[in-house]
């Protein structure tokens, strides 16, 4: 199961997950009111992407579609691709969320599917920047660290974790070896953990992108540590599990604003039944170099849906 991605422009501040979340809904909604106007051209042009009763319980089959035993959601035919320049005038970035609920043994093929769907979408060769999320890590305020902010808690799974990032990563060098990827780049690692994972690779990290919620400025080691390394340290807003569980259910789901692909207990539609679980998330975006404008921003997001079969 995989979802479509949106143009979305909203704020700079919004945090991403709540971003994703308008995103995936107005994505749906729109997509389903396409399906509703091409199934009875009567009812066309529903203002505000707001479903008639009538359009609410379209069947799902009508604007999703099936590939290579994936459900896309929407169906492709729904969205534009592409960018409206020359791929030389972007500079485009990408971020992967590894999430929680995923098997770390899945771990390199999600990066080949994220960045396969980024490609197409944009419909380039290659990215300009890769940042990697992985899951259980966060960049929090300790008195480890000069000021009282930024090291990371290493608990006793370290070593183990550690050893599925660095397996992972290898995934990651190769897209660059190919030149799918320019820079590559972590999020979330503090120093200590930066000094077990430096010495274990030679695929250097280009990037260290860091989310200082806790303090306004990063501390004076950390900083001093990044410049010894050549690695730039970037900040950010986003949450580690941009997409819980039971917040992509509600968006599938029957309820009043869910997109009825999934169907309840006691659901009428026709839907999937089975419980889904978020696999990944990728965030996509595409300045223009010269003027710095965002043309093409936007996500997907990957689930795996288990015991389904439809109502």
């Amino acid at each position: 199961m995989s979802g479509v991605s949106s143009v979305i422009r909203r704020p700079a501040f919004e945090k991403s997950n709540v971003e994703l979340v308008h995103g995936l809904w107005a994505n749906f909604t729109g997509s389903k009111t396409a399906a509703a106007d091409e199934d009875d051209p009567d009812d066309a042009g529903v203002p505000n992407g707001n479903l008639p009763e009538t359009s609410r319980s379209i069947p799902y089959t009508l604007w999703t579609s099936i590939e290579n035993d994936v459900l896309h959601i929407p169906s492709n035919m729904f969205h534009f691709r592409g960018l409206s320049e020359e791929r030389s005038q972007y500079d485009i970035t990408v971020k992967l969320f590894l999430l929680p609920q995923a098997s770390f043994h899945h771990w390199r093929q999600h990066l080949q599917e994220a960045i396969a769907a980024v490609l197409d979408e944009l419909e380039v060769e290659s990215i300009d920047l890769l940042i990697v999320s992985f899951p259980g890590i966060s960049f929090e305020a300790s008195s480890e660290e000069s000021g009282g902010c930024g090291s990371n808690k290493i608990d006793a799974t370290e070593p183990e974790l550690l050893d599925f990032i660095l397996d992972a990563w290898q995934e990651v060098s190769l897209l660059q070896s190919k030149g799918t990827v320019g820079k590559i780049g972590l999020a979330e690692f503090g120093r200590e953990r930066l000094q077990k994972f430096l010495p274990r690779t030679p695929h250097r990290p280009a990037v260290d992108q860091i989310n200082v919620r806790d303090c306004h400025v990063l501390p004076q080691p950390m900083m001093s540590f990044a410049k010894e390394e050549q690695i730039e340290l970037l900040t950010h807003n986003d949450c580690t599990n941009i997409l819980p569980q039971g917040t992509l259910r509600d968006i599938l789901g029957d309820g009043e604003h869910g997109a009825g692909v999934l169907a309840g207990p006691d659901s009428k539609i026709k839907g999937l039944t089975g419980d889904v679980t978020p696999q990944w998330v990728v965030k996509y975006t595409a300045v223009i170099r010269d003027r710095g404008v965002i043309e093409n921003k936007g996500y997907f997001a990957s689930a795996d849906l288990s015991d389904q079969f439809p109502r």
